[in-house]
């Protein structure tokens, strides 16, 4: 394990739990470092001889890449990274800008703690979770669960916090037949909450098995992923990733550890599956429907435009053909990179059990119509392969300052208004945006699935596209100005994404999203908030599991520290 884990040093300290007569009042501030009922050096003592040595002091990950000497391509590397307690694969969410800002940058002179924990438990089993979560309930800390770090909206992180983290939580376990309530769930895996997906999709192609997941090295697939409702390019095969989970292990904030299924705490098991990350408990391990694997056709193809005119009539175009790939239920993302000049459309279509000529077919009216704009159509390849080994990517890109917005876009908007798609990658070029991401995950299955009894949002039943805009920045820029980036963006994309997914009750994919999104209540949760929030009452009554635009949050401040006004 890396010296920048640093267990603390203990003395010769009780091993057992906290007493309940130790309990510090409570107050509708979690305690921080200087108040009164903070922990004393010998109470995270105690503590960490509880859990035996696992309790790990937390440095931002600019700090840790100092210690250890890191190379650029570790800094970049979420393998790497998901090692680090205190690391965020987007790691302007370790920063805090202010004001005052604290910031911790790389390569930088100086480093403060920012927005990172203070301390983490190295959650290895559930006992060190319960020891966890009966320390910041006896001392009213500020708790932050992480798993990896893959997460877009700062929700795995927490200014002042206790880390629970369960990166560590690895086990794997394959089974012919699953039972609840004595009904045969037919074949599933079983996955820690720290199991990253690559992991699982190798393990998987041993059992000459897939699993309904998304195309990244370190998600974890049983952690925030599926309590978002998790997306993948077999989607519109298989449905979304929570559509596909059957049972939940969890430590509630209360401590207990309980199965949470469609038997056991249905009410529970309804709102885990897309009532958002980290709201619920901390998930030990997750058990998911397995399916027989298969091959698939990889395509991929560049188009340039020239023009910001053509590279609206090519979206508009691409929105038309949209409909042509619904019949053999293909999965495909899109991204396009450009400005007000000119402009690239990289597309890769996924296409189950079809071979290089079939799947070429399947794109090239779309890929006529494109040349047909003027378009340059370049580089455009076909890779035949068995699906565990297409999505099995060996890492990812991090260590990147982003913020995303987005909406789910409706089918029919793709049926009856094609030329709004174009409109809205022009208004949104002209707005500065560079980055905007489509992924074609929706219809087929996931609509199909409407009638699962989730909390999925039921905007990803009509959705056709989840279509996000993304902003980056650099390190030199300053921390006022990044906040005035923050808002500026908002302000700007939102409402031109709204407005094509149908206004101010369109819905939006949680887990890949704005966190100053205005009603988020209504644009990640849509008719489920209410029910969620009595839900969250019943097993969290006193919010230890805050998180940004989670649910009950709007009731506490932006860093959870503070109660703002009263809940129901």
């Amino acid at each position: 394990m890396f010296t920048l884990l640093r267990p603390i040093t203990v003395a010769a300290l009780a091993v057992s739990l906290f007493n309940p007569a130790t309990v510090h009042a409570w107050s509708r501030c979690r305690n921080q470092p200087g108040d009164p009922g903070y922990p004393t050096d010998a109470d995270w003592s105690t503590l960490n001889a509880t859990i035996g040595g696992r309790l790990l002091k937390v440095v931002p990950s600019a700090e840790a890449c100092r210690e250890l000497d890191c190379t650029e391509a570790q800094w970049e590397s979420s393998v790497f990274r998901q090692a680090i307690p205190g690391s965020m694969n987007a790691y302007n969410w370790e920063q805090d800008y202010g004001p005052p800002s604290e910031l911790c940058l790389h390569n930088g002179t100086t480093c403060a703690q920012g927005d990172v924990p203070l301390y983490a438990v190295n959650a290895t089993a559930v006992q060190y979770i319960q020891a966890g979560i009966q320390f910041a309930n006896a001392y009213n800390l500020r708790v932050a669960i992480k798993s990896s770090g893959h997460d877009y909206l700062g929700r795995s992180t927490a200014r002042h916090s206790l880390l629970l983290w369960t990166a560590y939580l690895r086990n794997v376990t394959f089974a012919n037949q699953y039972l609840i309530a004595g009904v045969d769930q037919g074949p599933v895996v079983t996955v820690g909450s720290g199991v990253p997906e690559n992991i699982i999709y190798a393990m998987a192609k041993t059992q000459n098995k897939m699993v309904v997941g998304g195309i990244a090295a370190t998600v974890s697939w049983a952690g925030g992923y599926i309590q978002g409702g998790g997306h993948s390019a077999i989607s519109p095969i298989y449905g979304l990733g929570s559509d596909n989970v059957l049972q939940f292990r969890v430590v509630l904030a209360n401590g207990s550890f309980v199965n949470v299924n469609s038997a056991e705490n249905p009410d529970l098991f309804w709102a885990m599956r897309g009532g958002g990350a980290g709201s619920w408990g901390v998930i030990i391990d997750a058990t998911f429907r397995t399916f027989p694997t298969f091959n698939i056709t990889a395509h991929a193809v560049e188009i340039l435009t020239a023009t910001l005119d053509q590279t609206a009539k090519l979206m508009t175009t691409h929105a038309m053909h949209v409909g042509d790939w619904d019949a053999v239920r293909a999965g495909q993302y899109f991204f396009l990179g450009g400005s007000t000049f000119n402009s690239t459309l990289s597309v890769a279509t996924i296409f189950k059990d079809l071979d290089t000529n079939a799947s070429t077919a399947q794109m090239s009216p779309f890929l006529n119509d494109a040349r047909a704009l003027g378009a340059v159509v370049q580089n455009e390849i076909t890779i035949t392969a068995l699906v565990n080994d297409a999505a099995e990517i060996p890492d990812d890109t991090s260590g990147f300052n982003t913020i995303l917005s987005s909406r789910l876009i409706p089918n029919s908007v793709y049926l009856n208004a094609p030329s709004s798609v174009g409109d809205t990658y022009k208004q949104l070029l002209s707005e500065g945006v560079e980055s905007i991401l489509g992924h074609l995950v929706a219809g087929g299955q996931v609509a199909a699935n409407a009638n699962i009894s989730s909390a999925v949002i039921p905007a990803w039943r009509s959705a056709k596209v989840h279509l996000v805009a993304a902003q980056d920045w650099n390190d030199s820029l300053p921390a006022e100005d990044v906040q005035a980036l923050r808002k500026n963006f908002t302000a700007r994309v939102q409402p031109v994404l709204s407005e094509l997914a149908g206004g101010e009750c369109s819905g939006s994919y949680s887990n890949e999203a704005d966190v100053l999104e205005p009603n988020f209540q209504v644009t990640f949760y849509g008719p489920n908030y209410a029910r969620l929030e009595s839900i969250k009452a019943a097993y969290d009554p006193d919010d230890l599991f805050i998180v940004p635009t989670g649910v009950r949050s709007e009731f506490w401040d932006a860093d959870g520290m503070c109660q703002v006004s009263p809940s129901p």
